[in-house]
């Protein structure tokens, strides 16, 4: 019997849906067949099967989200003979008896342990919480919800008996960056503190409210004023006196993460979402559909976006009559080279060399360091909206590709977007995105910023409009509006409507453009 894993997909991919089984209990199986569409906040493919035989029963169901390296299902291959030890059961055995641990975990198990030394995070096989084969509800990471519970189907390992309040007797602690910073400025051991986290990570607020509990609070007080210190006591005090959850052995209570910085404030000031409610009369009127797939990628990622950045919105207008004009003339040009020329490629050329004379709107900003990156490549982010949602590939090194090339870009992504077909790496690396709500007719908007990108312009529609030229002359023109969201953290408003100006001077005259961006 051989166990299927849930195989890292892409980089920094920690877990995934799984969105539907293409083979059935009891069904012989192929080597390299498909056996379950798996989706994750990047891509979606298909898992192919490692081994050949039967596959014996599924332990994940569809929509269940599941760890990497959880097992997912068992195959039959028909050798016979007890099964590998599973990662489960291993790391459960090897917390009973540490002495015997790295002899009884499997190969991926005791990969993972041997990784436990780095600082960027812990092992997703050894998470602390299991949910049941069988329980339907094991379901979605339900990301910034402080209050509800959230159902991981993963890797469990039994609590270490310990008259002292250890959370975790071998291998590194799971904390994010910031709260191993905050726990050193505390003098705090993390293996006293219980995570709140995903697979017990420990969180700044977790240090905080430790720190609270053990020592009054005496070091958070160093190095801030009394009114600051006042406020951060308040706060911690009412966690850490909040009466802790009963144990829950197929869930693990999920906060949001507190953006990473020398003693963040507690993420329980965060209010609770709203609850839903069915007006009373109206309850056979509602249909309720699981947020599930595509969906719940764009969620979490515009709840981020919304959490963790200072949206900002400036608003101006460009006269596209020119490069209308332009784009007329050179159109056998692009038929006769075979291709589809919109407005998008010279926008997007228009924004990287905008970006070059305005760097900080092409940054991002590392939470975990509390560090601005400057990135001197230019690779776009284009919204695409989809049957399945809103997804957004990336064009590479913008800057160094000519307006056909781009044009060329620009369909391929688009089509295997809609088709589902995209990879990874097409999904990630993004440095300033667009969006272009204008192709279907939108006049205006206020685009949310694709995090961790420093900035989105929303480009629209291009209507004729009467305006006074400069010889004082009413004529009709071509006029687009441009709409640039920006973090407030890292761009100053006037830079960001200096940019905006950059660009418009840009599209305003095709000739500049087309001198200045190669």
């Amino acid at each position: 019997m051989k166990e299927l894993l849930l195989p890292e997909l892409a980089e920094s991919v920690v877990e995934g849906e799984i969105l539907k089984w293409l083979v059935q209990e009891g069904d012989t199986i192929a080597l390299e067949q498909p056996l379950c569409e798996v989706m994750t906040d990047k891509v979606t493919v298909e898992l192919p099967s490692p081994f050949a035989g039967t596959l014996h029963k599924r332990l994940a169901n569809e929509g269940d989200v599941v760890a990497v390296h959880a097992v997912i299902a068992l195959i039959d291959d028909g050798a016979g003979g007890a099964a590998t030890p599973s990662a489960t059961q291993a790391i459960q055995d090897s917390a009973e008896n540490p002495a015997t641990a790295d002899m009884t975990l499997p190969v991926q198990a005791r990969e993972e342990r041997e990784q436990m030394g780095s600082d960027e995070g812990g092992s997703i096989v050894e998470a602390t919480h299991i949910a049941k084969a069988d329980d339907d509800s094991a379901s979605l990471f339900k990301t910034f919800a402080n209050d509800e519970e959230v159902k991981v189907r993963g890797l469990g390992q039994k609590p270490a008996q310990s008259a002292a309040p250890t959370y975790r007797n071998e291998g590194r602690v799971l904390a994010v960056p910031a709260a191993r910073q905050a726990a050193r400025e505390l003098g705090l051991d993390l293996a006293t503190v219980r995570g709140s986290g995903p697979n017990g990570r420990i969180r700044v607020a977790d240090v905080l409210a430790a720190a609270q509990g053990a020592e009054g609070g005496r070091q958070m007080a160093e190095g801030h004023s009394a009114e600051g210190q006042r406020q951060k006591a308040e706060g911690v005090s009412a966690q850490a006196e909040a009466p802790a959850p009963a144990a829950q052995p197929s869930a693990i209570s999920h906060q949001p993460s507190a953006p990473a910085g020398k003693l963040a404030a507690p993420s329980a000031h965060l209010p609770a979402p709203v609850q839903y409610r069915t007006p009373k009369g109206f309850e056979d009127r509602e249909t309720r559909v699981p947020l599930r797939g595509m969906r719940r990628v764009i969620s979490q990622q515009m709840q981020a976006s919304h959490l963790y950045t200072v949206r900002t919105l400036t608003v101006d207008e460009v006269n596209m009559t020119k490069l209308v004009e332009f784009r007329q003339r050179v159109k056998d040009e692009a038929k006769a080279a075979d291709v589809k020329l919109s407005y998008l490629p010279f926008i997007f050329k228009a924004i990287a060399v905008a970006l070059k004379k305005y760097p900080s709107l092409n940054t991002s900003f590392d939470e975990s360091t509390q560090e601005i990156v400057q990135k001197s490549y230019y690779n776009m982010g284009m919204a695409v909206a989809t049957d399945a949602g809103l997804t957004v590939p990336v064009l590479k090194d913008v800057d160094r590709k000519s307006i056909f090339d781009l044009a060329r870009e620009v369909v391929d992504l688009a089509a295997r977007a809609n088709a589902g077909k995209l990879q990874a790496d097409e999904l990630a690396g993004s440095s300033f995105s667009v969006t272009n709500i204008g192709s279907i007719g939108a006049l205006f908007s206020f685009p949310i910023i694709n995090v961790p990108d420093a900035a989105i312009m929303g480009i629209h529609s291009i209507v004729k409009r009467p305006i006074v030229d400069e010889d004082d002359n009413i004529t009709v023109a071509h006029m687009m509006y441009l709409s640039l969201s920006f973090d407030h953290r890292l761009i100053d408003g006037a830079e960001a409507a200096r940019f905006c100006k950059e660009v418009i001077r840009l599209l305003e005259n095709p000739d500049r453009l087309m001198l200045e961006g190669f």
